[in-house]
Formats: C-alpha cells, structure tokens, sequence
C-alpha cells in the first residue's frame, strides 16, 4: 500500500518551498504509522540556508512533548532542494540518521518520499489521500 500522505500536508509542503526560495524549507511530518497527516512547517536554522537545512531544534522537542502527550507522532522531517531534483543528495546521504523516519523532499516542483535506512535511504511509495 505504500505511505499515505494528506493532500492538506502535500499541499502545505509544496507551498513552504515556494515560499522559502531561493533558501531550503524544512519542517516535521506529523501522523502515525505510515500516514502523515499534518506538516508543521519549521524555521531553517542553518547558517547557509540556501544550500543546507537545519530544522529549529526548539521546534523538534517542543514536538517530540507533543507526541509524548498523546499529540499526533514524528514520521519524519521534510526539506526543500531549491536548485535540484526531488531526491536524496549526497549531504542527505552522508547526514541523516539510519532511523526508519520518512523524509520528504521537494525539488522543482515535485514532492518524492524516502525512507532513512542504514547505508542511505529506500525511495517510498506514496498515494495523495483526502484528508
């Protein structure tokens, strides 16, 4: 069946990297399971914003205290490729933690799913679904 995402938080994280750019987006992917149902959108902390991303770190534990208290969970994190396709680069390879969290990515003009495994990342299948 592959991963579910909400056309309110596709469409939302569409929206953020037009947004940002020329910079990267970034934010939190918020559901359970293999269903994001919301994006919350983060600031991007990183000292050269328009090439690299940091999601704000007070964000994260402020939404880490959310799930511990019954909130919706942390599937995973999103960004933006500002200049490039909408797939893992070789930074997103040689950064991101083997944790099994979703990473979304868009990149001229589309939206791409992978899952962060050990050695770099699987590409997710994926199906818009009314919210």
């Amino acid at each position: 069946m592959g991963l579910e995402v909400t056309r309110e938080a596709a469409d939302a994280m569409l929206a953020a990297a037009r947004a940002a750019h020329p910079n990267e987006a970034c934010g939190i992917l918020l559901g359970a399971g293999e269903r994001i149902e919301a994006f919350s959108q983060t600031a991007n902390v990183h000292d050269r914003p328009a090439r690299r991303f940091e999601i704000d770190p007070q964000a994260l534990i402020d939404a880490h205290r959310t799930a511990r208290s019954g909130g919706p969970q942390i599937v995973g994190y999103f960004h933006s490729h500002p200049v490039g396709p909408a797939e893992p680069s070789s930074t997103d390879r040689a950064e991101a933690a083997s944790d099994g969290r979703v990473w979304a990515i868009c990149g001229e003009g589309e939206l791409a799913f992978f899952r962060a495994v050990e050695g770099g990342f699987e590409t997710l299948s994926s199906t818009i679904i009314d919210g």
